[in-house]
């Protein structure tokens, strides 16, 4: 009772709170849990997996399973395979299912903002608050659609590569897949073969070897230590990261199947204009242009950091940007390792 030195806890109040349960928040969960925290883990979807069951029908990982684990729980399966998409989601639940956490789905959080502690509400008007919050949503929530000129009015299908699941809608229609990436050029290779496909690219693919000197390339990364290198100098300005191949993606190219074109400068109609000149009809456009961070929410309080630690509210940090602290700080592999680090310098 008052007076007794009895003081009570508000029920929504939280050792910590982290804001999405794809592969970055059950990581910074499992952190937390180590340092002897009970996190509230508040997620919009109605599974603690993220954007994994949402991406393309074919998506195969580029890691193998060794480089493709979350701290504390190895990825099932052979070593040496690459899992695919299906086999992530599955590795997730199973991760979540396994954490001393309070993981609650189909709470989408729509604003964080500073009272005496860091307050977090969702879509549904709860309130909750926790001296520590990390945004854990990732860079993959947002799909980044570039403004092209009249693509606004292209009267065909135009979607990004977030929407895209199987090329089977496609097929014998004439398709134009924008992007350099690997997702851009697994998708374009893929609808090659039902649909008459362009990639349509600013610059030309860069590839990488998935096997040098006879072994995988992430072998190569976590043996010379560049996969946990922190983003410095030694990267150049402009550095895009570039497509693993074996050789199949190559060669598809060569073979024109897609064929690779400079950037299309306009739509018009249901034409593209290419560089050269010409006018082509095009049934549909493909974006495989990316994402931005999936942050609203932070709006109030703003989303610069320093490696994950914001510069202007104490107890708020971020796991899960691209190129946040390492070039794997996006991924499976380095999720952990961010978020550790995050974790860290939050508890001090």
């Amino acid at each position: 009772m008052p007076g007794d030195g009895y003081f009570e806890v508000p029920m929504n109040s939280h050792d910590a709170i982290v804001i999405g349960a794809g592969q970055s928040g059950l990581a910074t969960a499992h952190a937390l849990v180590a340092r002897g925290l009970r996190p509230l883990v508040l997620e919009a979807g109605d599974e603690p997996s993220g954007s994994w069951p949402h991406y393309y029908d074919s998506l195969t990982l580029f890691s193998p399973a060794r480089y493709s684990a979350l701290p504390g729980l190895p990825f099932p399966g052979d070593p040496g395979h690459h899992p695919h998409r299906d086999e992530v989601v599955d590795y997730l639940r199973a991760y979540a299912e396994r954490l001393d956490a309070d993981v609650r789905t189909g709470h989408r959080v729509v604003e964080v903002l500073r009272d005496n502690e860091l307050r977090v509400t969702t879509a549904g008007g709860t309130s909750f608050t926790a001296p520590i919050v990390v945004a854990a949503t990732g860079g993959f929530g947002n799909p980044h659609r570039p403004a092209l000129p009249g693509l606004d009015e292209f009267p065909g299908t135009v979607l990004h590569a977030a929407q895209y699941r199987s090329p089977e809608p496609f097929r014998g229609l004439r398709v134009v897949v924008v992007g350099a990436g690997n997702s851009a050029v697994q998708i374009a290779a893929e609808l090659a073969e039902h649909a008459r496909v362009t990639l349509a690219t600013r610059k030309p693919v860069k590839f990488a070897a998935q096997r040098p000197f006879g072994r995988d390339l992430h072998f190569w990364l976590d043996r010379t230590g560049l996969d946990r290198l922190p983003i410095g100098p030694w990267l150049p300005v402009g550095f895009t990261t570039p497509v693993l191949d074996t050789g199949r993606y190559r060669g598809a190219l060569d073979d024109g199947r897609p064929d690779r074109r400079p950037m299309f400068t306009a739509v018009e109609g249901s034409k593209v204009l290419w560089p050269d000149g010409r006018r082509e009809h095009v049934d549909a456009i493909v974006l495989a242009t990316g994402y931005r961070p999936d942050l609203p929410f932070l709006t109030g309080l703003g989303t610069e950091h320093d490696r994950g630690i914001s510069r202007h509210h104490s107890g708020l940090g971020f796991v899960g940007l691209e190129w946040q602290r390492s070039l794997s700080s996006a991924t499976l592999r380095g999720a952990g390792r961010d978020a550790a680090h995050v974790v860290g310098r939050l508890l001090g």
